[in-house]
Formats: C-alpha cells, sequence, structure tokens
C-alpha cells in the first residue's frame, strides 16, 4: 500500500474493472461453447454477475436472429427459440434441486429469474406477432451485445447505448421484473441518455428504490442510496454530488 490512500484504491478500483473485463470475455466463451464446459461447471466456475451478463448476451443474439429468420419468412423461428429457452430453464431448475453451497444457490437464483423473464419476453414476442427487430416490444428490452473486436460489452435500450461499468456487485439476488418494472427501465434509460435525473414517484413500498438499484446492477454501475431527513444541507449535498461525480456513480435520495 504505497504513496497516498486516492492513489492506491484508485489502482484497486482499475484492476477490478480490468479483471471483471476479462472474466467477463473468459465466461462468454465457455458459455458460447457448451462442448468445451458443462453447464454445471460453467456456473460453479464464474461469478454470478458474469454469468447474468453473459447469459443475456446470448439471448439478445439468438432472439435478434430468430427475428431475422421471421423477417425471411421462416414464421415459427421465435417458437423454436422459446422452446429451447423452456428447456434451458428446465436445465437450471434441475441443477437448483441438487446439493449445492449458498454462494452456488444465490447465483442460480438469480441467473434463473433473470432467464425466466427472458423467456418471458419470448413469449410475447410470439404472442404479438412480432416479425421485425426494429419493433417497439422488442427494441424496449435491455439488449446486450458482446464488441469481439473492442472485447466490450455494451447494452442498448430504445436508441439509448451504454458501456457496461464492471463494477463488482456481488452475488445479489435480481428483481422479478415486471411490466411496470419494464417502463421504469425505459424512462430512466432515456433520462440518462439525454443527461438528465429521474425521479420515481409512488407510495412507500412500491419498489421504487429497489428498481433503480436493480437497472443498477444491471448495467453494473455502483448505486448509492441516502436516506434524507430535514438535516440534509446545500453543504452536505454537495460533498455528495462531488463524490458521485468522481467515481461515475449513481445517488438514490429517498424521501
Amino acid at each position: 500500500l504505497e504513496g497516498p490512500v486516492e492513489q492506491w484504491l484508485g489502482v484497486v478500483e482499475r484492476r477490478m474493472l480490468e479483471t471483471l473485463r476479462k472474466e467477463l470475455a473468459k465466461c462468454h466463451t465457455a458459455n458460447l461453447n457448451p462442448k468445451s464446459m458443462k453447464k454445471e461447471k460453467w456456473v460453479k466456475e464464474f461469478a454470478g454477475q458474469l454469468l447474468i451478463t453473459s447469459g443475456q448476451i446470448a439471448w439478445t443474439t439468438d432472439c435478434f436472429n430468430a427475428l431475422a429468420k421471421v423477417e425471411k419468412g421462416q414464421k415459427n423461428a421465435l417458437r423454436l427459440l422459446k422452446r429451447t429457452q423452456t428447456k434451458y430453464i428446465t436445465k437450471l431448475t434441475d441443477m437448483i434441486r441438487k446439493p449445492l453451497n449458498k454462494v452456488e444457490r444465490g447465483k442460480l437464483v438469480a441467473l434463473i429469474t433473470i432467464e425466466v423473464h427472458a423467456r418471458d419476453v419470448v413469449l410475447s414476442l410470439v404472442n404479438d406477432r412480432i416479425e421485425a427487430s426494429t419493433n417497439f416490444a422488442w427494441q424496449s428490452q435491455l439488449r446486450y451485445r458482446w464488441d469481439e473486436e473492442q472485447k466490450d460489452c455494451f447494452i442498448n435500450i430504445c436508441d439509448a447505448e451504454f458501456r457496461y461499468s464492471y463494477e463488482y456487485v456481488g452475488n445479489c439476488g435480481r428483481l422479478v421484473i415486471t411490466a411496470l418494472t419494464d417502463r421504469c427501465y425505459i424512462t430512466l434509460t432515456q433520462a440518462m441518455r439525454l443527461a438528465l435525473g429521474g425521479a420515481p414517484a409512488g407510495p412507500a413500498g412500491t419498489g421504487k428504490t429497489e428498481t433503480t438499484k436493480d437497472l443498477g446492477r444491471g448495467l453494473a454501475i455502483w448505486v448509492v442510496v441516502m436516506n434524507c431527513s430535514d438535516q440534509m444541507n446545500s453543504k452536505v449535498m454537495a460533498n455528495i454530488f462531488s463524490g458521485l461525480a468522481q467515481t461515475g456513480a449513481w445517488g438514490c435520495f429517498d424521501e
């Protein structure tokens, strides 16, 4: 630990981002080649956050390809994709029934939560007879893609694009995504694209903070939640904003 604290902590942070980026590349390569590594081993080998991100990249690619086939006249492409996904979720649920340690179980629960939503999205695309990848029903989803040239992950939603931030968020659970969550995601990401903030409003306990935190997890951005009181003055706020601006984190100012 040499030099001033802000310097060596800065190095720790940079190493964390570099490590996650390298690991995501490895994790995604292993996910694309199931022959080289079985799913059971894949789940045990990598961090939960990377499993979810890699799964989302693969799902986005599959959906995009299926929609391209539909455009060319292969009407049942999305239905076939839904079948494949249902099989995959069944495989994950079989894995969760086996004896696992706490960390592995946590990973699988979060992975299944996200994969079930992915399957529901495909199901709604089938039911609404979506036939093009330019349709809003597909554009309004968080679409992950892996850029081979830059060895980097990007996230698109509507006409906004974000680079994956590689903040290590830990092995935490993920929210079950409802229609309302989707709408909050669209609104908040469009606000960010226009360099604005967001202010989710509603009664206590409806999940305003949790939704924001979950979107942060999806983009791998650190979210700091402050429970504000009438003691907060401009000086305290200035300090917090200074910290947020320097780390690139999001702040939730509650109440």
